[in-house]
């Protein structure tokens, strides 16, 4: 092997990228991040979390002034100005990519621009985007290359033409209806979005639940809420069948649901139908990586590859879970890890390895989602007994003073060591009311603990105190 240029060579300088190269500085390693995307930040600041979130933000405003007379308020909705909320959106995720790209220029560790693909286990070659080409000789890599959209096959899509996540999060006009392929929480979100600006839309979810893999009386309860809004059609359980254009531009989705084909119109397509991890050009097999059943890298708990434990993965290209603080904590993991194998291990101690009990789920839709720790299903599918108390938002003071009554929230115990093993919320501020539940996982609470802490009246917190007393009164956990 020739010798390293680097300790440590990061591919991507996205949420996970940037969390090893900043950790792998701190412990000593020579370190570059490599990344050849036209605009740095990452998927999160740029495609995903914060735009989607900016764009929801004033779709949520939109409902409020809608629901003004609820609360005896009188008020005038004249629709939305949809080039100014993308102009807000802009400003604001030029200040958040303006921060992270000073992050990752401030010289703790080099930063060369351009696409990488392996040569050998131990070297790149990186087409830079202002021409030529630089090779670097690495100790250890970790892939953190994100996710693209996954596309399937589905006859007269293409011949159609459709919009993805990244074309709503910039178009600065809206037409009037869509129809939404996907199930997921982009979909979704995206789907609340548009329906509270006031476009007619059409959800089509191929799985009999929305977000799979969520319990279902979680999925059920946001569907449940989706259906009640005026311009918002949902359909799960379905097999899409074929696209095409009508003379008069509209596209039509044909898809089979409870053994009927039926069809749904818009004047665009939204595809939704998830992502798969950014892996293309890498030239894996060149450094002897393997993939996963899933495409993700095979990466062990501690995050390396199964085939070349030198080279580590993190975020969306290691997966399970497609969620930026668990990249963070990969990317983080990642790079002690690859210190440890560079001569840390004394300092460090032994090899850490990841641990999914805190996992979070979080979906900015209307109502919000959120889950925490294992879900009633997953647990009972694991042979699990586990215990589940729930609590409806409509019968909850503070909920129903601020008009938020859709939803409930759910707490699941071991039922042999009355620990907390995970929780759930469908609901206003559910994806912040979540993190309780998060704190109260992580020091393994039993109810009769959680219900030690005090909750202040009348809040959305102490909705969580109903399902913890329920837990305790029917198997004294």
């Amino acid at each position: 092997m020739k010798p390293a240029s680097h300790d440590l060579a990061i591919i991507g300088g996205g949420s996970a990228g940037y969390a090893a190269a900043r950790t792998a500085v701190e412990h000593g390693l020579k370190t570059v991040v490599i990344d050849g995307a036209e605009t740095l930040g990452g998927l999160c600041i740029l495609r995903g979390c914060m735009p989607s979130k900016t764009l929801i933000e004033s779709a949520n405003r939109c409902r409020e002034l809608r629901r003004a007379s609820e609360f005896g308020l009188r008020a005038e909705n004249t629709g939305a100005d949809v080039a100014e909320i993308i102009a807000r959106k802009r400003r604001l995720i030029g200040e958040f990519a303006s921060y992270r790209q000073g992050q990752l220029q401030d010289g703790r560790f080099d930063l060369i621009r351009g696409r990488a693909r392996f040569t050998d286990p131990h070297g790149l070659a990186v087409a830079l985007r202002e021409g030529g080409e630089r090779r670097v000789e690495f100790a250890g890599a970790v892939i953190a290359t994100g996710s693209a959209i996954s596309r399937i096959p589905l006859p007269g899509l293409d011949e159609t033409g459709f919009w993805t996540s990244d074309d709503i999060l910039d178009a600065e006009a809206l037409p009037d209806s869509f129809v939404v392929l996907g199930g997921g929480a982009i979909a979704l979100e995206m789907a609340c979005y548009l329906e509270g600006l006031g476009r007619r839309v059409t959800v089509i979810q191929r799985g009999p639940h929305l977000l799979t893999g969520t319990d279902p009386d979680v999925a059920d309860a946001l569907a449940d809420a989706l259906r009640r809004r005026e311009n918002l059609a949902l359909f799960t359980g379905t097999r899409l069948l074929r696209v095409e254009k009508d003379p008069d531009g509209q596209k039509t989705v044909h898809f089979e649901h409870e053994g009927v084909e039926k069809t749904a119109t818009g004047h665009e397509i939204l595809y939704a139908l998830g992502r798969k991890p950014a892996l293309e050009g890498l030239d894996l097999d060149a450094a002897g990586i393997h993939l996963a059943a899933t495409g993700h890298i095979a990466v062990d708990s501690g995050m390396a590859s199964t085939s070349q434990p030198h080279v580590f993965a993190a975020g969306d290209a290691a997966g399970p879970h497609e969620i930026v603080h668990i990249a963070i904590q990969q990317g983080e993991i990642a790079a002690r890890n690859a210190a440890r194998r560079l001569g840390a291990a004394e300092r460090l101690g032994p090899p850490e390895t990841i641990d999914y009990r805190l996992k979070i789920l979080g979906v900015f839709t209307d109502p919000e989602v959120a889950t925490a720790g294992i879900g009633e299903a997953e647990a009972i599918a694991a042979g699990r007994k586990v215990a589940a108390a729930r609590h409806p938002f409509d019968d909850h003071g503070k909920s129903m003073v601020m008009g938020g009554t859709e939803g409930f929230v759910k707490l699941i115990a071991d039922a042999e060591n009355g620990e907390l093993i995970g929780g759930a919320a469908v609901g206003p501020h559910a994806v912040d009311l979540i993190h309780e539940i998060v704190v109260a996982l992580h020091f393994r609470c039993t109810p009769a603990q959680f219900l030690e802490i005090p909750h202040y009246h009348p809040t959305l917190s102490e909705i969580w105190t109903y399902p913890a007393e329920e837990l305790l009164e029917i198997s004294q956990l």
